[in-house]
């Protein structure tokens, strides 16, 4: 069945906006709700993040690392968190940040893609090892109606240690939008990752080089960048942007979650 980001993106825009709210479970986090940190813990605090945003948002991000470090209990939670975020109507970004070669790569593909227990609507991916090597995830994006999003210009402070690489006297970013745009064909399969907390021609980047793009845009709420500045970073590409925002939605406290997600939603001018 065709359900992923991709071929909703459109219609979770009109009735819910355009905002990504992240789950985050970190130690810190679970610490500062009063949760446990455990696999349990992880569940409680991702399922709060789920109910103060099935009104509000379309769309959540997971960050799987959160999950991953409680091993196969983790696992069995974010399978969970997944299910009923996506029964809810939410549809899921899963934040796992994949890329490898061959076999390996289709695994990660059918793991996060295809139909199956971890199956999100889209998935985070490292183009490092090659864009021809994520070929198994573009495909079942295909398939599946999902997306794959590519980092592109990410939001970290010490991305310039690669990402001002250039190649053929092209910025590096500008060569994994590039690749993205060929790849995409026009449709949302493919996507790229790029943070707010910088302008684009800081990134290397211009708003022709993400002509098309679905744009996954870390960086607001609590790393700095302004949800209201959003055109003005974005310029043209505004309306295919997914911003995404995560402890400034759960920094007062999980009561306090539908407050924050609402002035988010102001913020975007919703």
């Amino acid at each position: 069945m065709v359900t992923g980001l991709g071929v909703r993106f459109d219609s979770i825009v009109a009735s819910a906006g355009p905002l990504c709210v992240g789950i985050d479970p970190s130690a810190a986090a679970l610490q500062a709700f009063g949760l446990p940190d455990t696999a349990e813990g992880a569940l409680e605090f991702g399922r709060a993040v789920v109910a103060a945003s099935i009104p509000r948002v379309g769309i959540v991000k997971p960050q799987v690392a959160y999950f991953e470090r409680f091993g196969s209990a983790g696992i069995g939670s974010l399978e969970t968190l997944i299910r009923e975020a996506r029964s809810g109507g939410l549809a899921v970004i899963a934040d796992a940040k994949r890329g490898d070669i061959g076999s390996t790569m289709d695994g990660y593909a059918n793991a996060w893609l295809a139909s199956g227990p971890l199956q999100s609507d889209a998935l985070t991916v490292s183009p490092y090892v090659g864009f021809d090597a994520l070929e198994p995830a573009f495909s079942l994006a295909t398939n599946y109606g999902a997306t794959v999003f590519v980092l592109c210009a990410t939001s970290n402070t010490n991305a310039d240690q690669l990402q001002r690489a250039t190649i053929a006297g092209a910025a590096l970013p500008a060569v994994v939008a590039r690749f993205a745009r060929e790849r995409s064909g026009g449709t949302m399969t493919v996507g790229v990752v790029v943070g707010a907390t910088r302008g684009l021609a800081d990134s290397g980047l211009t708003e022709a080089d993400l002509d098309g793009l679905l744009i996954l845009a870390p960086g607001f709420g609590a790393q700095g960048a302004s949800l209201a500045d959003i055109s003005r970073i974005f310029g043209t590409a505004t309306s295919r942007v997914i911003p995404s925002v995560s402890r400034s939605v759960t920094n007062d406290g999980l009561a306090n979650m539908p407050r924050s997600i609402d002035r988010h939603l102001r913020e975007l001018g919703l």
